[in-house]
């Protein structure tokens, strides 16, 4: 970079990678800038990582500031803090202060080669500094501390890497940490067309793991906003139908799924309102009339759970003749459910006394005790004869009650 005048401006540890041989690449080029025909005198960088002369505003400066930031990321590899980040102080203005000021100590565990290293990279007079007394790299691709090195093989990637990440894996948290910036760390610049066009034949490669990432963390984040949406809204029609039933007899009333649809395979959320005498279905958007399951049209409430489209669900299976045959409800509450599956057999099993205990009291005034009558579905209630079937609590008709001197139905119409 710097034999094509460009000055990196950002060199940190957080800004170089390892592809996927283990090899070091330099990433994030947002603040790089071309010094060939005029040196800049931005003060741009990450604080604790900048060189006094990008601190100093309006002082110009080159490849200089990258030999010092450089002095800075081998500091914080081998301490685990930048040199002027000491005592964990994140008080940028501190942070620039030092930097312009303190003269770093390094620890007398560092070797003689290491710390002449430091100390070349990290003065703080241009014309002493490492990397900046006409050679370039040169000056620091000689220095003992890397004595042993063949340059060659290290330009040729011929060196083992001692690390060499998991194929396909991405190094951050989620696709929003990549190529993030803070604010407050560094100051942002615009690219122009003609920064464009130096960028244009860089290579990128995105791999497709890095792909699912971006567009799971980005669907998911979408989800979750929906998800709050869709929270406010049913919490909103609860409480409007919590409203609804408190001066009424509804037993319990809360979300269910049904399976149905127009082709029966599909699970449907519904509004459900259990009565002593039926179970109302309403849709979510409440516009249109709610279904109603009366209880005398249920011959039994599943005792158990059962399985059905790898769900826990209830089970209500029908009279003869009766709808579909049977009704398959679930709740992703478990205890929610538990409470459903309760409920409908509890008021299943009332309902059913009650018919029973109706109906003999219809046979005793009568006097038609003793005899068996048909229910409107053909089949024979419990007990006694021409009560085919009575007018339930809560409003559901379940048929026509049969007197001694004719029918009446249960619109009170006679025959």
């Amino acid at each position: 970079m710097h034999k094509r005048f460009i000055v990196y401006r950002d060199l940190k540890p957080a800004n170089i990678l390892l592809d996927e041989n283990g090899h070091v690449r330099i990433s994030d080029l947002g603040l790089a800038c071309d010094f060939s025909k005029k040196k800049p005198h931005a003060s741009v960088g990450t604080h604790g990582y900048m060189a006094p002369e990008v601190l100093s505003k309006g002082t110009p400066y080159d490849s200089s500031a990258d030999w010092f930031s450089f002095g800075c990321m081998l500091y914080k590899l081998l301490k685990g803090h930048s040199p002027f980040r000491q005592h964990k102080t994140k008080d940028k203005h501190e942070i620039d202060r030092m930097t312009l000021t303190m003269n770093v100590e390094l620890p007398e565990s560092f070797s003689k080669e290491l710390r002449d290293l430091l100390e070349g990279l990290l003065q703080r007079d241009i014309d002493k500094r490492l990397g900046c007394k006409g050679g370039g790299a040169e000056e620091v691709k000689s220095h003992p501390f890397f004595a042993g090195i063949d340059w060659n093989q290290v330009y040729y990637q011929k060196y083992t890497p001692p690390l060499i990440p998991p194929r396909g894996e991405v190094n951050a948290a989620d696709a929003f940490d990549i190529g993030s910036f803070d604010e407050e760390d560094t100051k942002g610049i615009k690219l122009t067309e003609q920064d464009q066009e130096l960028y244009r034949y860089f290579p990128l490669t995105i791999s497709e793991r890095w792909q699912q990432e971006v567009a799971e963390t980005v669907f998911e984040t979408v989800n979750t906003e929906a998800d709050k949406v869709e929270q406010k809204r049913k919490a909103k029609q609860k409480q409007r139908f919590d409203a609804d039933e408190k001066e009424s007899d509804c037993i319990l009333h809360g979300y269910i799924k049904k399976y149905g649809g127009s082709f029966a395979s599909v699970w449907q959320t519904r509004y459900a309102k259990l009565y002593p005498n039926r179970l109302e279905l309403h849709t979510e958007s409440g516009s249109t009339k709610p279904e109603l399951v009366f209880m005398d049209q249920i011959e039994e409430v599943s005792p158990d759970f059962v399985q059905f489209k790898n769900e826990q669900c209830v089970q209500i299976r029908f009279r003869d003749g009766i709808r579909d045959g049977k009704l398959i409800l679930t709740n992703s509450d478990e205890i929610g459910l538990k409470e459903w599956a309760l409920s409908l057999r509890a008021a299943h099993k009332e309902s059913q006394e009650l018919l029973g205990s109706m109906a003999k009291k219809a046979g005793k005034i009568y006097g038609t005790e003793g005899q068996r009558g048909a229910g409107p579905d053909g089949k024979q209630l419990g007990g006694s004869g021409g009560g085919a079937g009575m007018v339930m609590p809560g409003g559901g008709a379940t048929g026509g009650v049969i007197a001694a001197g004719g029918q009446k139905n249960a619109n009170g119409g006679s025959n």
